[in-house]
Formats: structure tokens, sequence, C-alpha cells
């Protein structure tokens, strides 16, 4: 065992006292918040104005379109086609809309027509599409003889508030919310594996090809070996992401001082939060929200299920590691390793949003491949205590049966030299 502690004392410490993982360590919330903020700047700014031609030959629709900040429509009514078209062809217009002159609205529902260089967004031929369809509707109710102006009266906008059977009030848009935290750290545990994983990796191939595995293996067991790597980079991750979330709770506690949040209060905010958000800001009642939220369940999984989830993989990569002689000869072995994770991610975004305790992701949150990443998006719904030690169970389980199979391969990969492996011989040696 002293054996085993000194190498993992030596990995933890080779990984630590690297430059890159102490840059990383501070610089990479601060890239987050960044791209974050670099992002919602992007999506603020406003794009060029274009500007749409129409040619209406009914005269019914030209006052319909009105300009904003994103199209400007202009009325070319009276001038030819062929004209307008050959204006398109030289990109004076973004795109021509051609509405005939038609006797009954059935013509015109089917005869206008957008012409454009470029496909249009979606977006925009749908409020086309709904601007004309009002237009002919109120039409179609004028000649009908129907009083449109009633009509228009009679119309209903239904809001519907929610809340829950204790009282208080719910709020709308917290499920997205809480699929936003869950995925952040569903897909913080994927990136950790495969960089953490290809350290892994890299480091047995470095040790490999520089014959030192070889003086170290006359010391200490294979398995003795992978363990330890295994072991050292997790402790290292584990070391970052304690950091990480000291900053987050450090950012939260300032948050909930400016917005008035008590800390762990369940009836709710203070005074002030609570007139703040009288005044029309639900930013209080959201924050009150988050509060609420298994905050100590999801970090303490979160721990558990990226030791879990990385000790599985990690057997992976460093049985592969043992098996090459470079990187590029191990491309051909990860993509199996990558496919879970990536199937974790699709199944939590597409199912636990929808139904977060259905069949499907109930499933593939105890399936060892996977749970590390869909058990993480559905604990902010809240799931049962029982359901995540049995995921877990199934984790380290599944993590000592694979670790066990993974060292067979390491112990006689690590030694060979100079030709690529197949799958055929890595089952081979998983028989010695």
């Amino acid at each position: 065992m002293s054996k085993l502690n000194l190498i993992i004392k030596r990995e933890f410490v080779a990984k630590v006292r690297n430059k890159s993982f102490i840059v990383m360590t501070f610089l990479s919330p601060l890239l987050f918040v960044g791209i974050a903020v670099f992002v919602g700047y992007l999506s603020t700014m406003k794009a060029d104005k274009k500007t749409i031609a129409i040619h209406d030959e009914s005269g019914l629709f030209i006052n319909e379109f009105k300009s904003d900040d994103e199209y400007k429509y202009v009325d070319l009514s009276l001038v030819d086609t062929k004209i307008l078209k050959d204006s398109i062809l030289s990109e004076h217009y973004e795109g021509l809309l051609v509405i005939p002159k038609a006797t009954d609205s059935k013509t015109l529902e089917s005869g206008i027509q957008y012409i454009s260089n470029d496909s249009p967004s979606v977006s925009f031929i749908e409020d086309v599409e709904d601007v004309i369809s009002q237009k002919l509707t109120k039409e179609n109710f004028i000649k009908s003889g129907l009083d449109t102006v009633a009509i228009e009266k009679s119309e209903a906008n239904v809001s519907i508030s929610l809340s829950k059977a204790s009282g208080e009030t719910a709020l709308k848009g917290l499920n997205e919310i809480k699929i936003a935290i869950g995925g952040a750290f569903g897909y913080l545990i994927m990136m950790f594996i495969i960089i953490y994983g290809n350290m892994v990796m890299r480091s047995v191939i470095e040790e490999k090809v520089s014959r030192i595995i070889e003086v170290i293996i006359s010391s200490v067991k294979p398995f003795q070996l992978m363990m330890g790597k295994i072991i050292g980079t997790s402790l290292a991750g584990i070391l970052q992401f304690m950091i990480w979330a000291i900053l987050g709770l450090t950012a939260m506690f300032v948050m909930s001082s400016i917005f008035g949040i008590q800390m762990g209060a369940t009836s709710g905010v203070n005074a002030q939060a609570i007139e703040a958000a009288q005044k029309g800001g639900s930013l209080a009642m959201y924050m009150k929200e988050l509060w609420n939220l298994p905050i100590a369940t999801i970090l303490i999984s979160f721990i558990f299920y990226f030791i879990g989830g990385y000790f599985l993989y990690s057997s992976f990569y460093a049985s592969i590691g043992a098996a090459v002689d470079n990187e590029t000869d191990s491309q051909q072995f990860l993509l199996p390793i990558i496919m879970p994770l990536v199937l974790g991610v699709y199944i939590g975004f597409f199912t636990v949003i929808n139904d977060p305790h259905g069949t499907v992701a109930t499933v593939f949150s105890m399936i060892p491949l996977t749970s590390p990443i869909v058990m993480m998006m559905r604990i902010p719904f809240g799931v049962p205590l029982w359901q995540i030690a049995v995921s877990l169970f199934l984790l380290f389980a599944t993590f000592l049966l694979v670790v066990w199979f993974a060292a067979k391969i390491y112990r006689v990969g690590i030694l060979m030299y100079g030709k690529k492996p197949t799958w055929k011989e890595l089952y081979k040696w998983s028989k010695y």
C-alpha cells in the first residue's frame, strides 16, 4: 500500500505543480464568465437593417408591413417586377415580396411569392405570413358581414399563473433553469473525464515511449501503477473543483447580499426583495428558488459521480495508453469511450427537461456509462436518495469490474512496442 501511496502522491504533485493547472484553475471561471458575457453582448447587438421591396398589386397589404430595427419595407408597387428582380440580383434589396392582384382571398393565399438571393430565415417568413393571414382574415370577416371591432374586443389573452400546493408562487421557466444547472454539472463531469482521462493516457504513453515505465514496474505492480495514476489525477481534479466551488459560493453570497436573499430560508425573501419583486423585477424570486434547490445534494453527488465516472473511464484511458506507442494510434479506441458520454448529454437535454422522472431518464441515470451525466441533470428536479444510492453502487461496482479487465490489458500492453494493436489483440491480452 505504501508504494501505491507514493505513486498517488507523485501523480498528484506533478499535476498540481504544473503551471497550466494553476493558471487554468483560476482562469477557467473567468473564461466561462467572459464567454457568457460576450455571448450576451452579441445577442444584444443589432444586425444591419435589411431592406425589403414590396410589389403589392392588390393594394391591401402595403400599409400592414411596419419597418423596425431589423427590416425596412419599401413600397415599390409601381415598379416593374423584372426591374426589381434585377435589383435583387445586384443586391440593392435583400428581398422582394410580390403580391399579385386577385379577386378572392383563396388565390392570394397561394399566389404570394418572396424572391431573394439567399434563403430567408424561418422566423421572417412566418412573420410575413402572419401579417398577410391576419389581413386576409379581416377582409373575409368584412365580406361576411361580421363586426371586426367586436371580434377583436372578444379575443382573449390568457396568462396562467403558477403556484405550488403549499400556496407559494411558482415561477415560469424554472424547469429550464434546473436543466441548465444540471446540464452545467453534467457537462463539467464530461469535460473533466475527457481532460483528466487524456492526461492519464498521455502520462502512460510518455513513460512507455521513454522506457521509464520499465524501471518503474520493476519496483511496483502494473495494477498499482495504473491505480496510482488514476487516483492521483482524480485528486487533482477534485482540488480544482473545490476551488471553483468556493469561488462560486462566494459569488452567490455576494449576489444574495446585493439582492437581499436570506441564505437557506424556505419562507422566502426579506422585505426589500419582496418590494423589488413587486416593482416588476422577478430576479429576487428566481434567486430564492435557486437557494431552495438541493444544493448540498447537487455538490456532494457531483463529487461522487465525478470520482466514479472518472475512475471508470480513466481505466479505459489507461489501458489504451498502455496498448499504443503514440496518441495518433489511440484515436481508433477513443470513439467508443466518448460516445456514451455524448449519449448521456443528449439523453439529459432531450428527455430530462420534459420528463425528469420518466422511464428513459431513470434508466439512463442508472446505467454506469451514462449515469454521471444524466443523474446530475435529474437531481435539481428532486430525485429520491435511494435512486442516487443505487446509481452510485452500480457505478462503482462497474468500475471495479472494468479496472480488473483493464489491468490485464495494461499489464501486457505496457511492455509492447512497435506494433499497432487491434481490438482482437486487446481481447487476447485481457485473457492472459
